[in-house]
């Protein structure tokens, strides 16, 4: 991408950068996963140090990530560092993985996720679920193709509406709740697995919890100095990220114990009804509904960037790389984001339970390209060694390759624990090897980055 080009796309603030990146990670998962990390925890000190391994796990991505983003702005993020470090046939594999399987498959998890709730204050019928996650997706969407400033001052509201609320709401139950007395129950392991497989499933739950902190790298080449800001948001995101995600641990231990949270099969609605009384039901539906909102805004607008790069990159798909000057969006590939996303919905409502069967289908998929991305900073020191780099992460080569060895890990695990689901994500992956054909793959060369 040529400096003018990426002085002229760049709208976006270190500010807007970090509301878009804890927009995406603060999701309804700090509500609804606790209980399974719990219940892999044995005791409360290891509940809350899975919890801070996951804030590290991230921190550790965010600094690779950042060398990628500020030394290779680009609106292609993963696509483009991946395309750079691993050739062409890589890069286009990832984008047809990232438009079938991951990111798509996200938008439809949240919106399946914001359809339940939002069916709550809104009876649309026997599918009134799956009509609501239709409908904000489309209409979430249309915003997007309003224009990125509409799209991100959005955003912004929906992040500060989100965190505070979430905040509110947890400091009103530690108020107004009678802490549990803590006791030898609370210490007592959790089944017959040996230590470390129990906290790594533990681990499993805390990281997708903390999921989505690298579509981060689609901003890169929207944000303003990239060199400078990049490493920022990354880092000011983590801390963010990580501080909310633990002062609601120490609150629902506080709370309920961890007995009461390995027993809990809804833990926000427990708090909900301590902070509301009869009134939970609906103020946990509204708070859940502006947090799918924050989410899935920014995984729209992320998303839709892989296509742009994309249909720049190959000149068969040159329509998807077609960039409107007015609103300053890509339009066309926002929309093939929507197409494809819409028959995801229709297929999870289908389905007996539709988040679960969208987390199986892309989690391993997800993993395997996260590994490759990691190892991707290594491979481009070597074949740029004088490229610049405003950002240089700490301790290398160690952090991209502990980053790299917790992905690998982790995409194992998805792959035992999603089954048959993760056979169909790998069998959609397998299914765009004939997108190969459409351009011969690039040489693994150095190539010219912006400034």
């Amino acid at each position: 991408m040529s400096t003018a080009t990426a002085s002229h796309l760049a709208g976006l603030s270190a500010t807007d950068g970090v509301a878009m990146l804890v927009g995406v990670v603060v999701g309804v998962g700090i509500f609804g996963l606790p209980p399974l990390v719990a219940q892999h925890a044995p005791s409360p000190e290891l509940y809350i140090g899975l919890w801070l391994a996951g804030g590290l796990v991230m921190l550790i991505g965010a600094l690779c990530y950042g060398e990628l983003g500020a030394s290779h702005p680009d609106q292609g993020g993963e696509y483009h560092y991946l395309d750079l470090a691993w050739g062409r046939r890589v890069s286009l594999l990832f984008a047809w993985a990232r438009g079938t399987v991951i990111q798509t498959g996200a938008i439809a998890v949240v919106a399946f996720i914001y359809g339940d709730y939002a069916q709550r204050l809104l009876p649309l019928g026997p599918y009134g679920s799956a009509w609501h996650a239709a409908l904000v997706t489309v209409a979430l969407t249309a915003l997007n193709v309003l224009g990125t400033r509409e799209s991100r001052r959005a955003q912004v509201f929906f992040t500060v509406l989100t965190v505070g609320a979430l905040i509110a709401v947890i400091l009103a139950g530690l108020v107004l709740a009678e802490p549990v007395a803590t006791g030898t129950a609370d210490s007592a392991p959790v089944g017959s697995g040996n230590l470390a497989g129990m906290l790594g499933m533990g681990m499993v739950f805390v990281l997708l919890t903390y999921g989505g902190w690298n579509e981060a790298a689609y901003l890169s080449g929207e944000l303003r100095n990239p060199g400078r800001n990049m490493s920022r948001v990354l880092l000011i995101g983590t801390l963010v990220v990580t501080g909310v995600y633990l002062l609601a641990n120490l609150v629902f231990l506080d709370i309920f114990g961890l007995e009461g949270l390995r027993a809990s099969s809804a833990v926000a609605a427990d708090l909900m009804k301590i902070v509301a009384g009869p009134r939970a039901e609906v103020l946990l539906s509204l708070l859940v509904c502006v947090t799918a909102l924050s989410t899935l805004n920014a995984t729209i607008f992320t998303g839709s960037r892989v296509y742009y790069a994309l249909g720049r990159d190959v000149p068969q798909l040159a329509m998807l790389g077609r960039w409107n000057e007015r609103g300053a969006t890509p339009v066309r590939a926002l929309l093939v984001q929507g197409v494809i996303t819409l028959p995801l919905i229709l297929f999870g409502a289908l389905s007996e339970n539709g988040v679960e069967t969208m987390v199986a289908y892309t989690a391993p998929v997800f993993w395997l390209f996260m590994c490759l991305t990691a190892l991707s900073l290594i491979r481009l020191r070597q074949h740029q060694p004088q490229a610049r780099r405003p950002f240089n992460v700490p301790l290398y080569p160690l952090t991209p390759l502990l980053f790299a060895l917790s992905c690998l890990a982790l995409f194992g695990s998805s792959l035992l624990y999603a089954g048959s689901g993760a056979l169909l994500g790998l069998l959609v992956l397998g299914a765009g090897l004939p997108l190969l054909l459409l351009q011969r793959p690039a040489p693994v060369e150095p190539r010219d980055v912006a400034d």
